[in-house]
C-alpha cells in the first residue's frame, strides 16, 4: 500500500467503486445516451456510473485524509462462499432453470456464515425460491424458465 493511504479499508473499497463503475460505463459504450429531456437507454445508467465512480473517489480521498488502522486480515473463506454462489447462479439459470440454480446459489450462500445450520439453510432455500418465483416469474410474468433444459424442461 501506498505511504500516503492512511485508511488502506477505505481507500481499496473506493478504487472498487471506481473500477467497477469504469467497467459498467465501458460496457454500456455502445448505448445511445440521449439528453435530459430526451434519454436514450444509456443515459440512466451512465448517469449510475457517474455517482458510482464520484461516490469512490471521496472514499478513496477519505482513505488518504482520515488516519485509521491498517488491514490485519482478510475472509477469503466468506468472499469466496458469497461471490462463488452469485456466479453460478448467473452461468447456470438457462441451464438449470430459476428453481434449481437459484436454490443451489442460495444454499451455497447460507454457507459462509459461522452459524450456519442446515435446517435453517434449507427452509431459508426453499422460502427465497418459492417468494423469487412467485415474484419474477408469476408476479411480473419474466420469461425465466423454471426448470431448464439440462433437467428436462423445456
Amino acid at each position: 500500500m501506498p505511504s500516503f493511504v492512511k485508511n488502506p479499508k477505505d481507500f481499496l473499497a473506493g478504487l472498487l467503486f471506481v473500477v467497477v463503475a469504469g467497467l459498467f460505463a465501458f460496457g454500456i459504450a455502445d448505448l445511445p445516451i440521449g439528453t435530459a429531456f430526451r434519454m436514450g437507454p444509456g443515459y440512466f445508467p451512465m448517469l449510475l456510473c457517474i455517482l458510482l465512480a464520484a461516490l469512490g473517489a471521496v472514499i478513496m480521498l477519505n482513505g488518504i485524509a482520515v488516519e485509521a488502522e491498517p488491514i490485519k486480515n482478510f475472509a477469503w473463506r466468506g468472499l469466496l462462499n458469497i461471490v462463488l454462489p452469485i456466479v453460478f447462479f448467473g452461468a447456470t439459470l438457462r441451464g438449470l432453470g430459476f428453481v434449481l440454480a437459484l436454490g443451489i446459489a442460495v444454499f451455497g450462500v447460507s454457507i459462509a456464515s459461522t452459524h450456519f445450520r442446515t435446517r435453517t439453510a434449507l427452509l431459508n432455500t426453499a422460502l427465497l425460491v418459492f417468494f423469487g418465483w412467485l415474484i419474477f416469474i408469476w408476479g411480473l410474468g419474466l420469461p425465466i424458465q423454471v426448470w431448464g433444459p439440462w433437467v428436462g424442461g423445456y
